[in-house]
């Protein structure tokens, strides 16, 4: 059974950092790429970062640019999600998801497996 378990969300706040991993179990993650995903209340799930197989290409939402760092540790089947100079906006809960395809993917309907999510939450 493919398993995606998100972790390190909490409460932090204005300009304060957070960093998310997310372990996968039942499959290769050196197999996908993997990306991060958020969704506020009342709002659609919105694309944050990407990266790809090997860990040597990303693609970030303008929104995160500059603050938010993608990473991936294929040994320990670990991606990473460190996010500094936090703002409200990104509170959101973020999922982890993993790609099996070969075209680098910025719409959630193109990922295969999601993690059930991790709260952020930014005061002001």
């Amino acid at each position: 059974q493919v398993q995606l378990v998100e972790s390190g969300g909490g409460l932090v706040q204005a300009g304060g950092s957070l960093r998310l991993s997310c372990a996968a179990s039942g499959v290769t993650l050196s197999r996908y790429a993997m990306g991060w995903f958020r969704q506020a209340p009342g709002k659609e799930r919105e694309f944050v970062v990407t990266i790809n197989r090997s860990g040597g290409s990303t693609y970030y939402a303008d929104s995160v640019k500059g603050r938010f760092t993608i990473s991936r540790d294929n040994a320990k089947n670990t991606v990473y999600l460190q996010m500094n100079s936090l703002k409200p906006e990104d509170t959101a809960v973020y999922y982890c998801a993993a790609d099996s395809g070969l075209v680098i993917g910025i719409s959630a309907r193109q990922y295969d497996y999601w993690g059930q999510g991790t709260q952020v939450t930014v005061s002001s």
